[in-house]
């Protein structure tokens, strides 16, 4: 197998999370790490055994024996990295949002037409194996037409007034807070499962912590840069901490879910159902190794994760047997494997389907995001 090489742009939760998930998937060879924040980024590459380190992320674009870019940066850079990437014909695997907002996604996608680069956006969610086999059962019928669709995604590492982020920051994280960073994947998984893009959005969202907390010297978290205490001074919050959007979808469906980041006890609650005129189906990521199944007419399922039971579309994404849990570092391993193998192949992006989120997929969400954002401002509903 021809190794490609391959560049990881920043050192945070993220960049350690795509680092993992290339050692496991075999034939990659990352050769350069870029970060600016020189001690994480050092040490992350020196786990990793990885020899070149530079705090310039210009110069790992740049650089020709690159063929592939992680862009696992805060969400400001997300558009010049991605943009840059493209235009030196680097593949790349962006996290999300993809942009900032859908006029910069629009202008990547014009550029991706000039350019036979594979790009791939990190909704690693839809790369359980449960979830893979629930989309089968939709797409052969067994779930007949969809009625609705309804969850959340709820979390609390923003609970306290004291908590802090960059991410609350518009200038670095955006307009949006709790319905980008996690609603966007909540938005993502039900158009993937059903099969049907939301048209529609009723939005009420609130900031419950109006002024928060920043630290004068933050320390550094599972989710980045945050304070309990110790001196510091308020700002003002304009995201949002929590919502609830309600969704029309283009094949008649309906749908509501509530995000937030202050649900105590909640630390990555991203839960949905499915109902259909023949059965339901219901999922949690905090249990993903079953898929509930409801019926009217007889008891109800739970379906566990096994490669034996599952169909087999489904049966690649799961690495390991029966009773052999599978959890979140398997989604981006699995996504990651898809891109890779498309890109060893040769495929041209531009003509050939691939079975991984896209740029495609990041810009809907952005519209998503922005459609909701005005929704709330101005109390109507607002069509992507």
């Amino acid at each position: 197998m021809r190794k490609i090489k391959t560049a990881i742009i920043g050192s945070g939760f993220m960049g350690s999370t795509h680092l993992e998930a290339l050692q496991r998937i075999g034939g990659v060879e990352v050769i350069a790490l870029s970060s600016d924040d020189r001690k994480n980024g050092k040490a992350l590459a020196d786990k990793f055994s990885i020899k070149s380190f530079t705090e310039n992320w210009k110069e790992v674009i740049a650089n020709p024996v690159v063929e592939v870019i992680h862009n696992c940066t805060p969400n400001h850079l997300h558009f010049e990295i991605n943009l840059a990437a493209i235009k030196n014909n680097k593949h790349i695997i962006s996290e999300k949002p993809l942009t900032n907002n859908s006029k910069q996604s629009v202008e990547l996608l014009e550029l991706l037409k000039k350019h036979k680069v594979v790009n791939a956006i990190n909704f690693n969610y839809r790369f359980y194996p449960l979830i893979q086999h629930a989309k089968s059962m939709v797409e052969t019928g067994q779930v007949g037409d969809i009625f609705l669709v309804h969850g959340n995604y709820l979390q609390d590492w923003l609970y306290y007034k004291t908590d802090y982020n960059w991410r609350l920051e518009n200038d670095l994280g955006g307009e949006s807070r709790a319905i980008a960073d996690i609603g966007s994947h909540w938005c993502d998984m039900v158009q993937f499962l059903i099969g049907s893009k939301i048209k529609k959005v009723f939005a009420d969202l609130v900031t419950i912590h109006k002024q928060r907390i920043k630290p004068a010297e933050a320390v550094q978290t599972f989710k980045g840069k945050e304070a309990r205490g110790g001196i510091g001074s308020e700002v003002n919050i304009k995201t949002e901490d929590a919502g609830t959007v309600l969704l029309h979808f283009e094949n008649g469906a309906r749908g509501v879910f509530t995000v937030s980041q202050v649900s105590a006890g909640r630390k990555n609650h991203f839960w949905f159902e499915i109902d259909g005129s023949k059965k339901s189906f219901s999922w949690n990521q905090e249990n993903p190794n079953e898929l509930w199944i409801g019926y009217r007419e007889k008891p109800n399922e739970i379906l566990i994760k096994d490669p034996s039971l599952l169909n087999e579309d489904a049966r690649k994404y799961a690495g390991y047997p029966g009773g052999h849990p599978e959890g979140y570092p398997d989604g981006p391993k699995n996504l990651f494997t898809s891109v890779y193998n498309f890109i060893r192949e040769g495929k041209d992006s531009n003509k050939d389907k691939p079975d991984f989120p896209t740029f495609e997929d990041g810009h809907l969400e952005n519209k998503i995001v922005e459609a909701i954002l005005k929704s709330n401002y101005q109390q109507k509903w607002i069509s992507i």
